[in-house]
């Protein structure tokens, strides 16, 4: 009998935690809701969920020691998925705030423009400008589930997936063992599951 890969999932607080974690289970993981550093070490997989502001997000992480368990995690190899704002606070900074986030990536978070309904909300298409694995047997033009006020601007040739509000924007980020999402794949049915379903094949 085969051991499902156990995939962390950080509560810091704040996060779209219940639905992650049914997911992560749905995908075939043995998902590890946790607030602990050692206990999310320990994981084959990381997912930093987000929902609400990149400050208190990361005031969070660092209450409890997360912010370092994320760095780690990311040095180490092993398969991390940043949500939403999880994915935000993988890069350097935000507008939100005037926020630090945790460097992982090179850029910033800026706000979309004012000319659009903001937040950004519902159903958009995503167009895949690489292939890295988590997005493996998802086409392009393929809609997401978006919830959000802030955008993505990388520094480096990070940007997998774009889709368009007002602006084109990151809608998808990677970069080795690190991947992130400012669309929800827990709320975004068969192809956002098939992320999920990719993140633990990447850890077994």
């Amino acid at each position: 009998m085969s051991t499902r890969p156990r995939v962390a999932i950080l509560d810091y607080g704040m996060g779209n935690i219940r639905s992650v974690s049914k997911a992560v289970d749905r995908a075939g993981g043995r998902p590890l809701v946790t607030s602990d550093p050692g206990e999310a070490a320990g994981a084959d997989a990381m997912v930093v969920p987000g929902v609400g502001a990149f400050g208190a997000c990361m005031e969070g992480l660092r209450e409890r020691g997360l912010d370092r368990a994320v760095l780690e995690f990311a040095e180490g190899g092993r398969p991390l998925l940043g949500v939403c704002l999880g994915m935000q606070v993988l890069f350097e900074r935000s507008e939100e705030g005037d926020a630090t986030g945790l460097g992982i990536l090179r850029g910033g978070v800026v706000r979309l423009p004012s000319d659009v309904k903001v937040p950004h909300m519902g159903w958009n298409e995503v167009e895949w400008t690489s292939r890295p694995p988590l997005v493996e047997g998802l086409d392009g033009g393929v809609r997401f589930y978006f919830v959000h006020s802030y955008a993505c601007v990388p520094e480096e040739p990070v940007t997998v997936g774009e889709t368009e509000h007002g602006v084109r924007f990151a809608a998808a980020v990677a970069r080795d063992n690190l991947f992130g999402t400012q669309f929800h794949p827990e709320k975004s049915g068969d192809a956002g599951l098939r992320i999920y379903e990719n993140l633990v094949k990447e850890a077994a």
